[in-house]
């Protein structure tokens, strides 16, 4: 039996459309969320591995406005980019197309691997919004056995035929292992539901190639290497369980920005849009106004 959302009355309330653009050689398939006629409008950019699904309950926490959730090239329906790497100088680039295709000035967003995206691409907008902003670079990070364990195993199937190694990528157990590795919530049915989402979205990706590209991208970047850059105002939403993108780590990034604030999300870690996503979107609700 399929494990039932337990968002799912609220994502349901709101109204949603489904389009697409081709940007940078991608079919971008994209998700727009809430009433077109809204005040705000947000660019939400999901994590590694993931697609617009991860972001709905935190859209559902977002009364009264326009949120775009695209599916990121390579991942979930999008097709790749072509030409391009699926690394943060190319996601950066499609981001900023993106923007520029919309019809509207959002604010830009980003949770997780989509935070360093975001951070990327952020240079010359007006408000940037980071969920679990990814503080230090998972090499330099306080993971790092666990790193260095998940990059052998990346090695590994890049080193093998191209099938077994793309069956190895998209195995259920390890699927299942990275889920319990990051879900914190004690809730036995939430965390039943997180564990069922990643079996049926983490796998989505285009190709072995795509993965392999954004997964090095993912550990060798962090959005504190972009800081700086952004002028905008810029919310940081991070949660004090979170192991891989940790408090004091948080605390640091904060300062780089020349205007920037942090909400801390109490009892939860890295997956704050399925474990809390309605103190995920009262934080976004106030910075938004």
């Amino acid at each position: 039996m399929t494990a039932r959302s337990p968002y799912a009355s609220l994502v349901d309330q709101v109204p949603v459309r489904r389009s697409e653009l081709v940007l940078r050689g991608s079919t971008t398939r994209i998700w727009t969320y809430g009433p077109d006629d809204a005040a705000r409008t947000v660019l939400f950019l999901h994590g590694l591995r993931g697609d617009h699904h991860g972001l709905e309950p935190i859209v559902a926490n977002l009364p009264g406005v326009r949120v775009v959730v695209p599916d990121l090239p390579g991942f979930g329906e999008s097709t790749p980019l072509v030409g391009d790497a699926h690394d943060i100088a190319g996601y950066a680039a499609w981001t900023r197309d993106l923007l520029d295709a919309l019809d509207r000035d959002p604010v830009l967003a980003g949770h997780s691997f989509g935070s360093v995206i975001a951070a990327a691409a952020a240079p010359g907008l007006g408000r940037l919004v980071l969920v679990n902003p990814i503080a230090t670079s998972a090499l330099a990070g306080p993971r790092q056995g666990m790193t260095k364990l998940t990059v052998l195993y990346h090695r590994l199937a890049a080193a093998l035929p191209e099938p077994a190694g793309t069956a190895l990528l998209r195995n259920p157990l390890i699927t299942r292992v990275a889920s319990v590795a990051m879900v914190t919530t004690p809730d036995r049915a939430l965390r039943g539901w997180i564990h069922a989402e990643h079996d049926r979205y983490f796998s989505t990706f285009a190709d072995r190639r795509v993965l392999l590209e954004a997964f090095h991208a993912s550990i060798g970047h962090d959005v504190a290497e972009f800081a700086a850059a952004v002028t905008a105002p810029t919310l940081l939403v991070a949660a004090e369980r979170d192991d891989i993108a940790p408090p004091a780590a948080q605390h640091a990034l904060v300062g780089r920005f020349p205007d920037a604030r942090l909400v801390m999300i109490p009892g939860t870690g890295h997956l704050a849009h399925y474990e809390a996503p309605a103190a995920v979107g009262a934080a976004i609700s106030g910075f938004l106004g």
